[in-house]
């Protein structure tokens, strides 16, 4: 949800800040588009590869393990990139990112109110924000290796807590349960261990031109974008050839519940285990789905930088449709949330879907064209300027 800069209000359409990766932004729109599939777009269930029309299952899950990885490379890009400060520096970034955190739950909280029929991320996504302050100076390695152990702990987390939930209305499944706060943090430790490990790269230094470091530091990183896009995809094949082998989606998923392992009725001590730590199926919290979403999140934002960072202002003219709305990706949240609460109605399919998205695209483009930063991004950057910047 953190942005780096605000957007100059005057300027050539399209061309970025030079402290803008616009790739991320790219991706952020990928997520939030896939989210608001999830949300209206009436998509099935499960991917059955052998149906087309069930294609567009793949969005659930992997959409909002996306908006979370994604939340752990603007954690890291807002942090110092790969080059953390000391102290007493982080000491400010930490206070700036935990007044975010608040903001992004506080608004979170008042999108529950709407009582829509969509589970809401950001107080999870707030919350994961206060937990990443102790790791923000951690090295990749080590970010990975706490990834890793948070992946293995997710489902037994899940079940552990599921009792607490069993008199809670829809509001409170929201609150760690539909987005356990163990599995997102999978996805955020990913992402800022991505944000850090840019070896080699510098920051700009203070009094050198921005534009020029940064053209440097992308056009260096391309290779390290590959590597990533490489390993998200041999890492996601990996775990859903595997899931599917040993855990396949049971036939009837009517009783399954977000967040949660779900074991089918009748199933013996194996395949228990094997429902619980290596089941494909989204949302249920499982090694496999875990690793799987978070790899697809990793090669997503891979490509993205790709295909548009570091290609000049012409690439970065193209892209400004979908990196408007990933510059603003807390108001483009909240306002597709709004719309749906102000449409009770609405009809579910891929109309209303592109409606969203032709609507989101319009309102991001203009309002980033002629007042930059977005209402919600702008508010919680007033909001963090409490707080000292960080004076290197």
């Amino acid at each position: 949800m953190t942005t780096l800069r605000p957007v100059p209000r005057r300027g050539v359409p399209g061309v970025a800040s030079s402290g803008r990766l616009v790739g991320v932004d790219v991706a952020r729109s990928l997520a939030l588009f896939g989210m608001m599939a999830a949300h209206v777009g009436d998509v099935a269930e499960n991917v059955d590869w052998a149906d087309p029309t069930s294609f567009g299952a793949v969005v659930n899950g992997r959409s909002a393990a996306l908006f979370a990885v994604l939340a752990g490379v603007s954690i890291g890009l807002v942090s110092g990139r790969d080059r953390p400060p000391g102290p007493p520096d982080i000491g400010r970034v930490r206070a700036r990112l935990a007044l975010r955190a608040v903001v992004v739950v506080v608004v979170g909280l008042l999108l529950m109110t709407l009582q829509t029929p969509v589970y809401v991320v950001l107080p999870t996504y707030g919350a994961l924000f206060l937990l990443a302050l102790p790791v923000l100076r951690w090295r990749p390695w080590a970010l990975l290796l706490l990834a890793v152990a948070c992946a293995v702990a997710a489902a037994p987390v899940a079940l552990a807590i599921l009792p607490l939930y069993a008199e809670a209305g829809m509001f409170g499944v929201q609150l760690g349960l539909v987005y356990p706060v163990v599995t997102f943090a999978t996805y955020v430790l990913v992402g800022l261990a991505v944000a850090r490990s840019r070896p080699g790269s510098a920051p700009p230094t203070p009094g050198r031109h921005a534009s020029g470091a940064w053209a440097v530091l992308v056009g260096g990183d391309s290779m390290r974008q590959v590597l990533l896009l490489v390993s998200g995809i041999v890492v996601a094949a990996a775990a859903y050839l595997i899931g599917n082998a040993t855990a396949p989606i049971p036939s009837d998923t009517t009783y399954a519940f977000p967040g949660v392992p779900f074991v089918p009725s009748g199933s013996d001590a194996g395949q228990t285990f094997a429902q619980v730590f290596l089941s494909p199926l989204d949302h249920s919290s499982s090694i496999v789905d875990v690793a799987g979403t978070a790899a697809v999140a990793v090669a997503v934002i891979a490509l993205c930088r790709l295909l548009v960072d570091g290609h000049g202002p012409f690439v970065t003219r193209i892209a400004f449709p979908l990196a408007a709305v990933g510059s603003m990706p807390l108001t483009v949240y909240a306002l597709h949330l709004v719309v749906i609460a102000l449409w009770p109605d609405m009809p579910q399919g891929p109309s209303t879907w592109w409606g969203f998205v032709v609507g989101a695209v319009l309102f991001a483009m203009v309002w980033r064209r002629f007042l930059g930063r977005g209402p919600l991004e702008r508010l919680t950057a007033r909001i963090a300027s409490a707080v000292p910047a960080p004076t290197s």
